[in-house]
């Protein structure tokens, strides 16, 4: 009896050294991650994006209480839209749109969504060119191509509502003359996420489709 409660005893030590380090893990982890926030904060943003945000603050547009400058978000953007996967696929899509409103938060939320579908057409762009490069590597024959990108063309509205949550990287506001708001947001999408809407939505548009068609969109795509 005496050996079991010792064995016990020894495990729910090993337990709690376990959740002991584990703990430290993920603190360490948050402080490297807090560390490299406040260096990249602290880091001059890039002459590009001092330069736009010079050019939109004479215009008028400002950050909310609390936001990051905006040569801080013009440089986060920029960076973001310049990384790519290993199939030269973009890591992220961008969307951008403006809605005014007499209140912050609802010109906020109509101009989140108008970039959404603005997003929705990126994904519908990149989508077709990835068709059309297709044809030029003799993947798709033209008759193939043209039927994939009618589907894809005819999915914007279905590729908007697939697509979920995104992240904002830039928003700004100006106030108008008669007191309105005009808010500006940007939003980024990851490319394999944007990948996945497109599909669920262009599956939709394929139903009536042959089955070869759409195994060989899935190939295309690396579906």
């Amino acid at each position: 009896m005496k050996k079991v409660i010792i064995c016990v005893f020894a495990f729910f030590c090993a337990i709690m050294n376990i959740e002991a380090q584990n703990t430290a893990d993920v603190r360490k982890e948050r402080q490297e991650m807090r560390k490299a926030s406040k260096s990249e904060l602290n880091e001059k943003a890039s002459k590009a994006a001092r330069k736009d945000a010079k050019k939109l603050t004479k215009e008028g547009w400002i950050t909310a209480p609390g936001a990051l400058p905006l040569e801080k978000q013009l440089d986060k953007s920029y960076m973001m839209q310049m990384e790519y996967d290993d199939d030269m696929y973009p890591k992220y899509l961008m969307g951008e749109a403006m809605s005014i409103g007499e209140n912050y938060d609802a010109a906020k939320m109509q101009a989140l969504e108008l970039a959404k579908q603005n997003l929705a057409g990126q994904i519908q762009t990149e989508v077709t060119a990835l068709i059309e490069n297709s044809v030029a590597n003799q993947q798709l024959a033209n008759e193939e191509a043209s039927s994939l990108t009618q589907s894809v063309m005819g999915a914007k509205t279905l590729i908007s509502q697939s697509i979920g949550r995104t992240i904002t990287v830039m928003e700004c506001y100006r106030v108008k003359v008669n007191k309105n708001k005009e808010v500006l947001v940007r939003i980024a999408y990851n490319g394999a996420m944007a990948k996945a809407a497109a599909k669920r939505a262009i599956q939709d548009e394929l139903k009536n489709k042959s089955e070869d068609i759409q195994k060989k969109l899935d190939e295309i795509l690396g579906w």
